[in-house]
């Protein structure tokens, strides 16, 4: 199934698909080449929105961080120029630190997505005998988030707002009933997958609710009345063997898929551009047509880009 990525479809109904390339599972592209291939072939597949990882390791500069998506990014774009794609979060001992490079990013143009993960959750495994151990804590506290939220709006970024437990999205809600959520966001209910997102090697703890229509329903209890655009992925699992996906697509929802996701030793083996097809047939079973990238901006009231450059507007 090929979408084109100049055309529209006009419809306020339409699916939009995102496709997180990689991650821990090691089929996922790692160079920069792999990325700009994965990411053409998912776009062709159906998907609207990219996401991806680097594979720079040690202490390394902002502007490394920036160059490395670049690598992948130029000719991606020169390919399918209406490409949205958005990178993660770096390491660095402070928030600003984190996200100096995303800055970098959206004032070169390459940018109309941001990234807040407004709170903390543990992320690990279990020992020999099922006891949850080692992992890390992958912390946001609420100056955090403000930065975070900041950044979206000086630089005119539409959040994808992480909601990996249900705290993350009533720190989202306090800043809509605020009045002070930056256009253009979109919540990403991320239900916890039997491998958990760093995909160990046995099923053991994960995080937030499980991947079903209760947990689902629940969620849309609490965003009920704000008309704030949702997804749902599994971190560590697969979305597609769980009721989420299509009860999600029925219910107005958009589905957040790919190899960053779909993680574990015990999963299917499968590809992004698969993993996006089959997103699209579940789309098209349900009736609902697919959004192309040129569909985004409008599906989610992205603000007009601050940086005006290799996207365009």
């Amino acid at each position: 199934m090929s979408v084109p990525t100049t055309g529209s479809t006009g419809s306020t109904d339409a699916v939009i698909v995102e496709a997180a390339l990689n991650g821990i599972n090691p089929l996922a592209p790692r160079d920069p080449a792999a990325i700009t291939r994965d990411a053409v072939d998912s776009i062709d597949a159906g998907a609207a929105i990219l996401h991806n990882h680097i594979d720079l390791s040690g202490p390394t500069t902002s502007e490394e961080v920036a160059e490395r998506y670049l690598q992948a990014w130029r000719p991606l774009m020169a390919e399918r120029p209406d490409t949205l794609v958005y990178p993660t979060v770096g390491y660095a001992p402070d928030v600003a630190g984190s996200y100096a490079h995303v800055e970098l990013l959206a004032k070169g143009g390459w940018l109309r997505i941001g990234i807040v993960d407004p709170g903390s959750v543990n992320l690990g495994g279990c020992d020999a005998d099922g006891i949850p151990t080692g992992g890390i804590v992958y912390r946001n506290s609420y100056d955090d988030i403000r930065h975070q939220m900041a950044l979206c709006a000086e630089l005119r970024l539409g959040p994808s707002l992480a909601i990996y437990e249900p705290g993350f999205l009533r720190a989202v809600l306090a800043w809509h009933r605020a009045g002070r959520l930056p256009a253009g966001a979109m919540v990403k209910f991320y239900f916890g997958g039997e491998y958990g997102y760093l995909g160990r090697t046995t099923a053991g703890p994960s995080f937030g609710l499980p991947p079903t229509a209760a947990a689902l329903r629940a969620y849309l209890e609490m965003l009920d009345g704000t008309g704030l655009p949702w997804s749902v992925a599994v971190m560590g699992g697969d979305l597609f063997a769980t009721p989420v996906a299509r009860l999600a697509l029925e219910l107005g929802g958009h589905l957040h898929v790919g190899l960053e996701d779909h993680a574990g030793p015990g999963l299917r083996e499968a590809t992004n551009p698969e993993l996006v097809r089959e997103a699209a047939t579940l789309a098209n079973k349900v009736g609902r047509p697919l959004a192309t990238p040129r569909d985004v901006p409008a599906l989610l009231g992205l603000p007009t880009p601050q940086y005006p450059g290799p996207i365009g507007d």
